[in-house]
């Protein structure tokens, strides 16, 4: 099965124990979906592998606890769920990642450089 990027509009039980294992300190309760608060995330084979939160405000989106995990890391999972987030939001014309979160900052700075994303205070910002 090939990998695809979706956005959650309504999470099944298992995309609740799937986001469970990528998002261990996230509540059930806290991840609202609507217009302006998005959760895209990657699935394979029926599971999801990687996810991330995503507000967006008039021409402003930020992104944030983007994470993809551990066993499936590497692979090119988060650069294609971010490649496509921003390809689903084409009227979005600044980006903003927070660091929140962020497990290890050296390796997600080489990661967000690599998205066209420069480094700011507190996370990275692509126009």
């Amino acid at each position: 099965m090939k990998l695809t990027i979706i956005r959650l509009e309504t999470l099944s039980a298992q995309d609740y124990v799937d986001l469970g294992k990528i998002w261990p300190e996230y509540s059930p309760s806290s991840l609202r979906v609507d217009d302006t608060h998005r959760l895209y995330a990657a699935r394979f084979n029926e599971r999801l592998l990687g996810a991330v939160r995503v507000t967006l405000s008039g021409t402003e989106g930020a992104l944030d606890s983007l994470r993809v995990r551990e066993v499936t890391r590497r692979r090119g999972v988060g650069q294609y769920l971010v490649e496509e987030i921003v390809r689903d939001n084409p009227d979005i014309a600044s980006w903003w990642m927070a660091d929140v979160g962020v497990e290890d900052r050296g390796v997600m700075a080489a990661f967000m450089q690599a998205l066209g994303f420069t480094a700011q205070a507190n996370g990275w910002e692509k126009r």
